[in-house]
């Protein structure tokens, strides 16, 4: 039930699509996002990205402000904002006309065409589908506090990834409101909605709204 990137993700919204054709499952991509990033940028056109240090690449009608910081390696893409004192940590792949807000942190994540990040984010070793959005102040979890390797939980199954970093896995369209925390592992399919100030864990189906743990209602 919405595990696997087919289900998750209209690929054709990423740099990264013959990439992620290539696992069954989001988080097996996880390890490999760094040599794809200077993989995608050594062929990036010269004239519509600038390289303004080694392996980062940044569309030349993207706006960056001067407190942003950018580690590489990263892609960032066409009309894509990077506001002030965004923190990319580097391995990140950031699509096309996306918000990397302010003070808002990314680290290992694939991030696709139009996604929004725009307050106080933390994203980590995630992936972030298309026209997905993270409300204010809410976060990826990606460590569990007994450090011990990520399990995906869903209805009773438990799938054993053996990565000690797994974050948040958002389908296409997915809202997180705001102030939530999206436990390691969590796994939300397209078209569904996260209640403010929520701790998200587990698999939440594709058009549904998660309310509280426990109370997960199918969209009208």
């Amino acid at each position: 039930m919405n595990l696997k990137i087919a289900d998750l993700y209209d690929l054709s919204h990423t740099k990264a699509a013959d990439y992620l054709k290539g696992f069954e499952f989001p988080w097996e991509a996880l390890s490999g996002i760094s040599d794809l990033i200077i993989e995608i940028g050594k062929n990036l056109p010269a004239e519509e990205y600038d390289n303004p240090s080694e392996n980062v690449w940044i569309a030349k009608d993207a706006t960056v402000f001067a407190t942003a910081y950018i580690g590489a390696p990263c892609i960032i893409g066409h009309k894509t904002e990077v506001r002030q004192c965004a923190f990319i940590r580097g391995s990140a792949l950031v699509g096309d006309n996306c918000v990397v807000g302010n003070s808002t942190e990314l680290k290992n994540v694939i991030i696709f065409d139009s996604v929004q990040v725009p307050h106080y984010n933390y994203v980590g070793d995630s992936i972030l589908g298309y026209k997905s959005h993270m409300g204010a102040g809410s976060i990826t979890s990606n460590v569990k506090s007994d450090k011990l390797p990520v399990v995906i939980k869903n209805e009773g199954e438990e799938i054993v990834t053996g990565r000690k970093k797994i974050g948040a896995m958002l389908g296409d369209y997915v809202e997180v409101g705001c102030n939530s925390v999206l436990n390691p592992g969590t796994v939300i399919g397209r078209n569904s909605n996260v209640y403010p100030t929520s701790c998200v864990r587990g698999v939440i189906p594709e058009n549904s709204i998660y309310k509280a743990q426990g109370n997960i209602v199918t969209k009208q």
